[in-house]
């Protein structure tokens, strides 16, 4: 068959890289799309600060004319700077079952990355942890939830049979709510309650919310700084992040613990599954979108925790548990039953401990391949 690969260079060929999944996955029952408006920020350097530190290629496959796949390769100048290293990555991987036209997608990015200077090449992997990481190798049977890959199960197979091995994995946990806390982190909640200067704030609207959004990012920075692909958020960033996770954050799933001096140093932000909404809504808020998302929502017994963070010097000191508790308290309020713990790095092993003395289980399984140039 003809396959020709063509570089997107203008807002229209744009368009079509953008919209192109659902053409690809329309059969495909667990895929869930993301939101499109968040996608053309996500291409827009007015929306986003990472396109004007990096250097990105869009390419386009056709196969005898129609189309058949998409890839974006990226260079994170700025992280290769901080972290010595000469790393490309590819991103938007998304194609027909067909080996031969996932291995053109890729062999361009790699052909790409060389003439930039790069010696390894990892992915799916976007700017940073912040975008969805890796692809999905386990747990197929469960919808993604939001800011997570969803991609059908042969892609895997594509991009090992081009070259790729494991750089790592990030896994998921389910597990019930539970009503009561294991024994003993119910004597540490006493403990901290007690002795600790510590204040748990709630909130009941967004209004209340919108001022601790940036100083909560700015805990992010401090303690992310280890993990893998982490790049610090400007202020600006922190803002547009804001702008676009406030409209759907629900008040009552946002906990924030802050020190005598009320400076965060600890907070969770979790959500009701919408990826049903997703589904329905087909990755578009207007003109009906919203309210497809707003009800899946609303019927969820599904929360997914999307975010947190402890400052350092608050580590083992039961400050979790604060937090866990009033969630948890929450929850079950809104008659949840499962929480999802978003992606954790195989090797975060505090994380795990937490998620597993809890009754987590590992269901779902990403994972973010590398090949050496």
């Amino acid at each position: 068959m003809n396959l020709h690969l063509q570089e997107v260079v203008n807002k229209s060929q744009l368009r079509k890289f953008i919209y192109l999944p659902p053409k690809l996955y329309a059969s495909y029952a667990s895929w869930v799309p993301p939101l499109y408006a968040d996608e053309w920020n996500f291409h827009n350097p007015q929306h986003n600060a990472s396109l004007a530190y990096s250097d990105v290629i869009r390419i386009i496959a056709y196969q005898d004319q129609h189309v058949a796949g998409r890839i974006m390769g990226i260079i994170n100048k700025k992280y290769n700077e901080q972290q010595g290293e000469s790393t490309a990555r590819f991103f938007n991987l998304d194609c027909i079952n067909d080996p031969s036209v996932a291995t053109a997608l890729i062999r361009e990015i790699e052909t790409w990355s060389k003439g930039k200077g790069m010696n390894k090449v990892i992915g799916p992997y976007g700017f940073s942890d912040k975008d969805p990481q890796g692809l999905q190798v386990e747990g197929f049977e469960h919808l993604p939830v939001i800011a997570t890959p969803s991609n059908p199960p042969y892609l895997q197979n594509l991009v090992e049979t081009a070259g790729y091995q494991k750089e790592l994995d990030c896994i998921s946990y389910r597990m019930e709510v539970p009503k009561t806390l294991p024994p003993p982190y119910e004597r540490i909640y006493e403990r901290i309650i007690q002795h600790h200067q510590l204040r748990l704030i709630e909130f009941k609207n967004k209004r209340r919310l919108k001022p601790y959004i940036v100083p909560v990012f700015r805990l992010v920075n401090a303690t992310y700084g280890h993990l893998f692909g982490f790049v610090p958020m400007s202020e600006e960033e922190m803002k547009r992040f804001a702008a676009q996770y406030l409209p759907v954050l629900d008040p009552a799933f946002v906990k924030v613990v802050s020190d005598e001096t009320g400076e965060p140093v600890a907070f969770v932000v979790a959500m009701p599954d919408m990826s049903r909404g997703m589904q329905k809504a087909k990755g578009k808020l207007f003109p009906l979108g919203f309210i497809h998302i707003l009800r899946a929502m609303k019927k969820s017994r599904q929360l997914n925790l999307l975010l947190g963070a402890v400052m350092p010097r608050y580590r083992g000191k039961g400050v979790t548990v604060l937090i866990a508790k009033a969630l948890f308290a929450t929850a079950l309020q809104r008659g949840m039953e499962c929480m999802d713990s978003h992606l954790i790095l195989e090797s975060n092993h505090l994380m795990r401990a937490e998620c597993e003395n809890l009754g987590g289980k590992v269901y779902k399984r990403y994972r973010v391949y590398q090949k050496t140039l």
